[in-house]
Formats: C-alpha cells, structure tokens, sequence
C-alpha cells in the first residue's frame, strides 16, 4: 500500500495528488510553521520533495494558513502537497477513481477476480462483480476483432456487435408478428381472411422496414432507441412517463451486459393479446363496408409508438386496462366529389 508517515499530532497515507492526513493537534504541534517542516522531513523519508511543501483541507481544498491553522476542528483530514501539486478536494480523488474505470488496466482486472475468489460477504461479493463488469467494458469496440469476449457463445455470422443487436430486436419483433398470425385460428370463418390479408400487409410492411431491427442499433440515427455509444434507459412502466430508479444498460459494453440487456422487456403499452388482436378481429367482424385502418394497428403491435422498452422490474404482468383508439379502428370515410356542371359558352 502508499507509504505512512507521522508527525507529532498527525498520520498520513499516500494518495493522488498528495498526502494524505488526520488532524489530532498535539502539544507538540505549536504552529503551521513549524508542523510543515516536520511532515516533510518525515516525507522525505519516503522520497518526497521538502521545498514548498504546504497543507490544504482534503475537504474542499483549501490551504492553511497560519491565522486559519487554529481553526481547523479537530479530526479534519489534510493533504500535504508537494510543490506543484494541486488539489481541489473530493473532487480530485473521484476523478482518479474515474480514471482508473476510464482506461482499466489487466492488473486492476486480475487483482479484483483474486480478490473476488476469496470474498465471502455477498454485499463485498456484489460490489466486486460490478467493478469487474465496470472495468471489463469496452464500449467503443464494434468488431468481433476488436473485443472477441463479447461474442463469446454466439454464432460466427455476428461479426458486429450492432448486427448482433439488430437481429436481437428484429427476432423479438417477428415473435409478435407470429403471435398475430397465430391468432387468425381464433377468428370467425367470416372474418378470417381479411384477417390473413392484414397480417400479410403487415408482414411485408416489416419486412421493408428489416422488423425495426434499427431500435437497438446504435448506429441508427433516426429510430435508435438509445445513444450513439449504445446506452438504453429504461422508459419505465406503462403507466408512468418515466423510469423512477433511472435503470440503464448499455449491452455494447461486455458480454455480461449483453446478456442482461436479453432480459429487459420491449412492452406493449395497450397490451397485444388482450387488447390490439381482439380489437382488429373484432372489428373485421363489424366493419359493415368501412375500411380497417391496419396501419393504426401496425404501429400499435411494432412501433415505438406503443411499445416501451422496460427493465424486468418495472414490467407490470398485471391488466393494462387500456383500449385502442375508436376514431382510428376504419379509415376515416371519404365523400365523393360533386361534379359541377359545365359551364355553357355563351
């Protein structure tokens, strides 16, 4: 660890951008003046420079002066700096810590997995897992090249991470159109095969559109559903404008992620099959020469437009109690021009 050093009335440990120190002023420390040189000569046991040495306030940074020494409660932690050190208080050692995550190294990885495999307390345990989730992520990295961890498991065809996660929103999107199709079974032999040729327009709507595989694909600038570096929010529950715990997961980051990411829920917030499916058949029944409107209802079942992407613990399993909009069930009825009469020539 950092080297210790005391001084009459003081401990120190090393840290970045100085020394750091607790106060527990001693008889023995009877001014600045003289409580600096003796830090440092101490310091200088451990190879740092005496010259221009000063104390500031590990707090917010402030230097101690002689009048402000005195003042200083006991117990106040100090950094002793060095000349040309600065330090700006906590702000200084969060932005070390920052800068560790920022461009971690193999022997943070590999102390962190030793330290990892002889941990038994879960809430030390759970904290070493999200750093070396932390640490181990390579956002920037597209290409199975480029970070062969993330791909590990997938088939060889993946050689992107986007084209992973387009065909990972485009096979969710063809589940629910196969769960659509599937429900003409329940339609009445009336209704049936209107309702076969609206989920065949459908379909084919999909399939021009690559099943929206755009939403999870951060270099889609104008559907995707999170940042350019691939950071997806949760939207919250579909009763709620927004996600209360702030949830957040960026799959592009490792495999840990990745296969997180698979768990939170594209959710329908006028639910699919208790509501939109029974609603369209319904309506083919009823229609009575009007004209389904089937790309109010394609937006319904595939579209951000009702569908909100959720963390699995604001998923609500229970009854939406939401309905589809009457005035967009049939296109609306169009009258037919008069013809007006031509004009006689004089």
């Amino acid at each position: 660890g950092p080297p210790a050093f005391a001084s009459p009335g003081f401990l120190g440990n090393g840290v970045s951008g100085g020394r750091r120190l607790l106060t527990g002023r001693g008889r023995a420390s009877a001014s600045l003046a003289t409580l600096v040189p003796a830090l440092s000569v101490t310091a200088h046991a451990h190879k740092l420079p005496i010259a221009g040495s000063r104390l500031c306030l590990y707090e917010d940074g402030t230097e101690l002066t002689g009048d402000y020494f005195w003042s200083v409660p006991d117990n106040s932690e100090l950094v002793l700096l060095t000349k040309g050190q600065t330090w700006q208080g906590y702000v200084s050692d969060i932005s070390h810590f920052l800068s560790v995550f920022h461009k971690p190294h193999e022997g943070l990885i590999q102390a962190a997995r030793q330290l990892l495999s002889g941990e038994l307390a879960p809430l030390r345990q759970k904290l070493l897992v999200d750093l070396l989730h932390t640490v181990s992520e390579n956002i920037a990295a597209e290409t199975r090249a480029e970070d062969p961890p993330w791909f590990e498991g997938l088939e060889s065809r993946f050689r992107s991470k986007s084209s992973y996660l387009r065909y990972s929103c485009e096979s969710r999107i063809r589940g629910y159109l196969r769960e659509v199709g599937a429900y003409s079974s329940l339609v009445g032999a009336e209704a049936q095969e209107e309702f076969v040729q609206i989920v065949e327009a459908m379909s084919r709507r999909l399939r021009a559109v690559s099943y929206n595989g755009s939403y999870f694909d951060r270099g889609a600038k104008a559907s995707r559903l999170c940042t350019p570096e691939g950071w997806f929010s949760c939207q919250g529950p579909f009763d709620v404008d927004d996600c209360a715990s702030k949830h957040s997961i960026n799959p592009y980051s490792n495999r840990e992620s990745r296969v997180l990411f698979s768990t939170w829920n594209l959710d329908h917030v006028i639910e699919k099959k208790r509501t939109i499916v029974p609603t369209l058949a319904e309506a083919i029944k009823e229609q009575d020469g009007r004209e389904i409107d089937w790309e109010y209802f394609y937006s319904l079942l595939f579209t951000s437009e009702n569908l909100k992407l959720v963390h699995i613990a604001c998923h609500k399993k229970t009854n939406h109690k939401l309905s589809c909009d009457p005035d967009r069930i049939y296109k609306p009825l169009t009258k037919p021009k008069r013809k007006r009469p031509a004009k006689k020539c004089p």
